[in-house]
């Protein structure tokens, strides 16, 4: 019996080749897309669980007050972690860690002859009970026994020694900054997995960044992030409440609280509000997870539709079946296993296309996804197909099966209102659908254009920006201010500063601050941008008050704000009155208009400037045109100052850019899916026009007998469809309007959707409609009367 289901379900495939096409090509294509989305939303969901106490471990967020609310930042006081472990009898380990990503560029490893440039952390004693951080060679307590012995990855033992056999107990150079010297290797550990967020190659002792940096003793300052694991049945609520007024108890001017979140949580739940979790990529995930499924039943409305349009073909089969007895379920399993037989077909198709867009996939998102076929992979394709093939086939399987036999076979069949309903419902859903996929690109496109050419408040035009092998003892200093001043003789350059924070979210924070006039009680989060000399002249920001810092030694008595802080603190005429923090007394010399110094879902915060004479990383204004050959020059200057070293620069705007890859890669994605769920559509809608004109082939010949012209002809066939297109645009507007505002609002700084998004989408999927149906409906319009009345 299922052999000869089988057998009759392969010849209707071959019987009906045109729409056996359509279905499979829909079908498949639904898939294929289903099936990406599928290894991406994986891939997403499993970053950063690579931890063996994941399901214990969070991070120490502090929740720091605006005027906008909370806002919650992973920045936390240096004392934090031992002191949580301390007094909390919850936390089982504390760690602190200065991340890789923190700074601003990579240091530079040297042995021999060989130059590398990589990312180092700093992480505290309990580091190894916290992290999972598998150990090839050495003891994990080396490193913290002194400040002078690292661990490096194996990895990097294998590109600096070739192996990684005696690797412990060699010596190494690293040149970053003050942390430049010269290290013992007293360990090799793995790297981090691809699926981790932080990456790094060396390991240094916590301790060494507070012995050069002492203010990280102070439970005022925030740069590194603290780790706890909670002890096994401890609530993590319970600690919250505990935790939360916490800082108060080590400084009563801090007015910052504290909350732990799950740390493999917050890759997708990254985003607060008031200093609560709301969401995140999770937005994304979710968002691509109903795209797939958008995308499948769009598929599968085409099946349906295409199945019972071409049913007056099989009214007979049916008629005749059901008069020699054949029941209404053998029926409904009949046609039900031709849809799942599709399905499979389809499957077979659509892993090929994944195979065949894998690779340009994941230079879209990003990612490094493989199709594997492990038992889960070939369970959720089985699985997926065969309710897309249930789903697809159900509604055709009960209403050819449900067909009246005497009916049938006298010839008296005609097509129910309620029929022709439900099959233009089903086609005003998928263009619907496809329409919300057009509306959503064009904003989408609309905000990245917004953020690419918004005026920051500086310039990033033909700028890049380097690392400099540099310590802060008296001959290091020297050496690097003689390199910028070279630097700026060279033909081709503008001018030349130096920084130690970016612009782009990477600085440190202070709130311990006093200025005339302060209300008690009253903290201010302030922005700290450690800068070099001219970095004002050389980004081009604009002075609104005052003057830029002196290039002397009365710079370290000076200090510029932003227009935020100076309106945050409530001073009127700032110039020349004097603030006080970190007990050293600094006098206001200017003020600079506001600007973007961190991503623009962010508000411009308060923050100041503090210059010197020079810092590690190297920024230079380029004359535009002169590219080439000026980088060439300074390469060759750096070369002659830092000889070994490697010399590697990116462009600042390729920084600011890189702060909205995801927006980017998501935008890409849109398009894709967007593209093809619209041919899908497209694909549904010209077999039904193909079916309409078949159907309607004799009336088109009397009214061609009669006078009708083509043009008449195919404004007739056209015209039920475009209605239908109008329908789909008129409940697609309002609902994709509404969704799109409200991701627009994310960002602080966002581009309006404007009227001409919803004119530009309704001119594209009409044009794309009547091309689609225009095709067929020319086509039978020009068809000899004669043949068409012949025919019926």
């Amino acid at each position: 019996m299922i052999k000869n289901y089988f057998k009759i379900a392969w010849r209707n495939l071959l019987k009906e080749r045109q729409f056996t096409l359509l279905n499979l090509i829909g079908l498949s294509t639904g898939l294929a897309c289903t099936l990406l989305i599928y290894l991406w939303v994986n891939d997403e969901l499993h970053v950063d669980k690579y931890n063996e106490k994941d399901d214990r471990m969070y991070q120490i967020m502090a929740n720091h007050k605006s005027e906008e609310g909370l806002e919650a930042i992973h920045h936390t006081a240096g004392p934090l972690a031992a002191s949580l472990a301390a007094e909390f009898p919850e936390v089982e380990n504390a760690v602190t860690v200065l991340p890789a990503s923190w700074f601003s560029d990579k240091g530079t490893v040297t042995f021999n002859d060989t130059h590398l440039k990589t990312g180092g952390q700093f992480v505290g004693k309990d580091y190894f009970n916290v992290f999972t951080c598998p150990v090839v060679d050495g003891d994990p307590k080396s490193i913290f026994r002194d400040n002078q012995t690292i661990g490096i990855s194996h990895a990097l033992a294998l590109k600096l020694f070739r192996s990684t056999d005696n690797v412990v107990g060699k010596s190494i150079k690293w040149e970053h900054g003050e942390f430049g010297g010269i290290y013992n290797i007293g360990l090799v550990f793995e790297g981090n997995p691809v699926n981790a967020i932080e990456h790094f190659d060396v390991l240094f002792n916590f301790d060494l960044y507070v012995a050069k940096r002492p203010g990280m003793k102070s439970w005022s300052n925030s740069d590194p992030s603290t780790y706890v694991i909670l002890k096994q049945g401890a609530d993590n609520d319970q600690f919250n409440a505990k935790i939360k007024k916490f800082l108060a108890t080590k400084d009563k001017n801090i007015d910052i609280t504290l909350l732990a979140v799950k740390f493999s949580d917050k890759y997708l739940h990254g985003h607060f509000e008031n200093g609560v979790q709301a969401g995140g990529r999770i937005t994304y995930v979710r968002l691509f997870s109903v795209i797939a499924l958008f995308i499948l039943i769009i598929a599968c409305i085409n099946f349906m539709n295409l199945s019972t349009a071409k049913a007056s073909g099989r009214m007979k089969e049916v008629g005749i079946k059901k008069a020699i007895g054949a029941m209404r379920r053998s029926l409904v399993v009949q046609y039900l296993g031709e849809s799942v037989m599709m399905a499979f077909l389809a499957l077979i198709v659509a892993i090929a296309l994944v195979f065949v867009l894998l690779p340009q996939f994941n230079q879209i998102t990003g990612k490094n996804i493989t199709f594997v076929f492990d038992i889960k992979m070939i369970a959720s394709a089985l699985i997926i197909t065969l309710v897309t093939g249930i789903i697809a086939g159900s509604y055709p399987a009960f209403y050819l099966s449900g067909f009246n036999t005497i009916s049938v076979l006298k010839g008296a069949f005609k097509t129910s209102v309620s029929e022709l309903w439900l099959r233009k419902g089903l086609v005003v859903f998928q263009f619907t659908i496809s329409v919300i996929f057009i509306v959503s690109v064009l904003v989408v496109y609309r905000q990245i254009q917004f953020i690419q050419s918004k005026n920051l408040g500086y310039s990033r035009d033909n700028i890049i920006h380097f690392e400099i092998p540099m310590s802060m003892d008296s001959a290091s200093l020297k050496k690097s201010e003689a390199f910028v001043s070279q630097l700026k003789e060279l033909p081709g350059v503008s001018n030349v500063s130096s920084y130690y924070h970016d612009l782009t979210g990477s600085h440190g924070a202070i709130s311990d601050f006093q200025w005339p006039g302060k209300q008690p009680g009253k903290n201010i989060d302030f922005a700290n941008l450690e800068v070099g000399y001219n970095f004002i002249e050389t980004t081009g920001m604009e002075l609104i008050a005052g003057r830029s810092f002196s290039q002397n030694e009365n710079s370290r008595n000076e200090i510029v704000f932003n227009e935020a802080a100076i309106k945050s603190m409530g001073l009127k005429d700032p110039i020349g009155k004097t603030v006080k923090f970190w007990d050293q007394q600094r006098q206001i010399v200017g003020v600079v208009k506001d600007f973007n110094f961190e991503s623009l879902y962010e508000k411009v915060k308060p923050c100041f400037f503090q210059t010197y004479p020079v810092m590690p990383n190297i920024m230079v204004k380029i004359q535009a045109g002169t590219e080439t050959q000026t980088i060439a020059r300074i390469n060759q200057t750096f070369a002659d100052f830092h000889k070994g070293n490697v010399f590697e620069y990116q462009f600042l705007d390729e920084n600011y850019n890189a702060l909205y890859a995801s927006e980017q890669r998501i935008g890409i994605l849109s398009q894709f899916f967007a593209a093809l769920a619209i041919l899908i559509s497209c694909l549904g809608l010209f077999g039904l026009a193909a079916f309409t004109a078949q159907r309607r082939q004799k009336e088109i010949g009397i009214r061609k007998v009669v006078g009708a012209t083509i043009q008449d002809v195919t404004m007739l066939l056209s015209v039920d469809f475009l209605k239908l297109v109008v329908i789909a645009m008129v409940i697609a507007f309002p609902l994709i309007g509404w969704a799109m505002s409200r991701w627009l609002q994310e960002f602080a700084y966002h581009a309006e959707i404007g009227i001409n998004v919803f004119l530009v989408s309704a001119i594209s999927i009409c044009t794309l409609a009547l091309v689609t149906v225009g095709y067929q409906a020319i086509k039978a319009a020009v068809m000899d009367p004669v043949k068409s009345l012949k025919s019926e």
